[in-house]
Order: C-alpha cells, then sequence, then structure tokens
C-alpha cells in the first residue's frame, strides 16, 4: 500500500489488489485462526450498518482479534468532540480504526490525525472495501479480471467510484449508464482513465443502460437514494426510472453473465422485484465475500499474515 491508511481505492496498486484477493482466497478456505490475537480494531459508525459492521467484527474474531464498536452517540466525530482528538485518543488504545462517515474530509482529518491504520467503511466519496470484495466476487465466478465488462447502471455514488478505480486498475472494462446530473465525479473518472492507459481497461460514460449491458460480463447496480438523501427520493425516483435493472436489460448480457448489487437492495425500484433471487444473482456471496476482503486487508495492515498463501496471483 501507498501509505498506512486505505481511505481510497487509489491507496493501492493493482498488484496490491492481485494480493489482496489471493490473500482473501486463501483466508476463507482457512477459516479461524489466530494472527491478530493481541490486536484491537477500533469501529466508527456515523451511518448505520448492517453488512458493514458485522464482516469487520466477525473478520477481526475469526483472525482472534477484538473488535469494539462506537455509536454516533458515544463518539459524535466533530459534535461532541473533535475529529482530530478522536484520532489521537484511539491512536493510544487501538491498533487500527475502522469509520463510517458521511463526509470523506472526516475521514482524511481522522486519518491525518491518527497514528495507526484507518480504513474507510464507506464515505460519501467512496466505498473501497465494497469494491474489493466485489472483485474477489467477480474473481470467484468468472476465474480472472482483466479483460471482463463491468457495467454499472445507475447513480456514479461512492461505489461506482471504487469500482470505476478497481477495474481500471485491474484491466477490467467499465461501463456505466446514469443519468445526466448523476455521473461520476470528474476528478474519480479522470484518475481511472490514467489507470486505464497503463492496464488496458477501457472506460465508457453514457446515459444509455442498454449500451452499457450489451454483451458485459457483469451487470451491477446500487439504490437510487442512498443514506442522507432521503429528502430527494421521490425526485430521484423520476430521475432514474429509465435505469430499473430487469430481465430484458439483463438479457442484454453474456448468457452468463451475473448480477450484483451490494445491498440493501429497494426491490421494485433499481431492481426488478424478484430478479436478486435468480440464478444470475451473486449478491449473497458479494455479502459474505465482504468479511473475506477484510480479513485479508486486516491481515496485511496489521501484519497478521502467517499461513501459506496459494490462490490468485
Amino acid at each position: 500500500m501507498k501509505g498506512k491508511d486505505l481511505l481510497s481505492v487509489s491507496d493501492l496498486s493493482g498488484e496490491d489488489i492481485h494480493l489482496l484477493i489471493s490473500d482473501a482466497v486463501d483466508m476463507k478456505a482457512r477459516g479461524w485462526f489466530s494472527s491478530l490475537s493481541e490486536k484491537v480494531l477500533a469501529l466508527i459508525f456515523e451511518k448505520p450498518s448492517l453488512r458493514t459492521r458485522v464482516s469487520f467484527e466477525v473478520a477481526m474474531r475469526q483472525l482472534g482479534g477484538h473488535a469494539i464498536h462506537l455509536s454516533p452517540a458515544e463518539v459524535g466525530l466533530g459534535r461532541r468532540e473533535s475529529v482530530s482528538d478522536v484520532a489521537r485518543v484511539l491512536s493510544r488504545y487501538v491498533d487500527a480504526i475502522v469509520a463510517r462517515t458521511f463526509s470523506h474530509q472526516t475521514l482524511e482529518i481522522l486519518a491525518s490525525y491518527s497514528s495507526v491504520p484507518v480504513i474507510n467503511a464507506l464515505s460519501d466519496l467512496e466505498h473501497p472495501c465494497q469494491a474489493l470484495a466485489d472483485l474477489l466476487t467477480i474473481y470467484e465466478k468468472k476465474g480472472e479480471l482483466d479483460g471482463l465488462t463491468l457495467a454499472f447502471i445507475g447513480d456514479g455514488n461512492n461505489v461506482a467510484h471504487s469500482l470505476l478505480l478497481a477495474a481500471s486498475l485491474m484491466g477490467m472494462n467499465f461501463r456505466i449508464a446514469s443519468p445526466a446530473g448523476c455521473r461520476v465525479q470528474q476528478g474519480i473518472l479522470a484518475l481511472a482513465q490514467d489507470y486505464a492507459t497503463g492496464s488496458g481497461a477501457e472506460i465508457l460514460c453514457t446515459e444509455e443502460p442498454h449500451l452499457a449491458v450489451s454483451r458485459a460480463d457483469v451487470v451491477y447496480t446500487d439504490v437510487w437514494t442512498s443514506m442522507g438523501q432521503e429528502a430527494e427520493a421521490e425526485e430521484r425516483r423520476q430521475v432514474f426510472a429509465g435505469y430499473q435493472v430487469n430481465s430484458e436489460l439483463l438479457s442484454l448480457a453474456k448468457e452468463d453473465a451475473i448480477l450484483m448489487h451490494p445491498l440493501p437492495a429497494h426491490s421494485g425500484e433499481e431492481v426488478a422485484d424478484g430478479i436478486l433471487d435468480s440464478l444470475q444473482s451473486v449478491v449473497f456471496d458479494q455479502a459474505e465475500n465482504r468479511m473475506h476482503l477484510q480479513k485479508a486487508l486486516l491481515g496485511q495492515m496489521l501484519g497478521g499474515l502467517e499461513i501459506p498463501l496459494t490462490g490468485y496471483r
């Protein structure tokens, strides 16, 4: 890794991602082992969570370590106590901090004042742990990453940002279909295009879902209204009305294409009723792989890899 923290997929190289996937494959086969038995992880969550909180807590437990969850009422980042003070205090107690925040700037301040690693468990800009687990899932299903085509349908949000960067680093073609005004940020796109120059990946941004999905290996979607956007829900339903992933749209992808969604899903909105229960859906494998990839990440960042690693390279 380029530094002590993982705030963005851009903190990783393609080789870093290769190694994390390899380690995750091996750790998934190995199960429980006590490589982090003397390590403590702090979880600071400004937003509610099911998969992120449980996957990190169980990952740390399976590695023999301990996790402490800190709710908004207990910490009050930037309100009850300054972000910088929280970072400096926790650095005296724990070995790493996982933070799920509304603002990416909060993460950056936390990391700048923390002497221990800080991991982005979701911000308004990126969701790197989700994207990395998604690549693990795609590798498991397809046996490769390089040269595959991933079509993302919907909002150019934090998940889309991290997937765009990760795919570009790994030589995966990335197509995103979003309404005007809901595209990925220009800075993220420019960085991904730079990565794509080196990896051979192709990037397409369009307003046409059918164009994005045509002959794709992976079809990916996410909610139209993220946490913090609830007041805009009805307006966003109208804006995204033509961006639902349904059986007609999915039929344009390759016959063996897989369907992905980070969950929670709003059935009847971004996905048609029942489609996440189809044979092409791998959403629950995605959810499980959050834990396995995060075990690999914690092992790398906290120095706890003591197993023979023989998987994907």
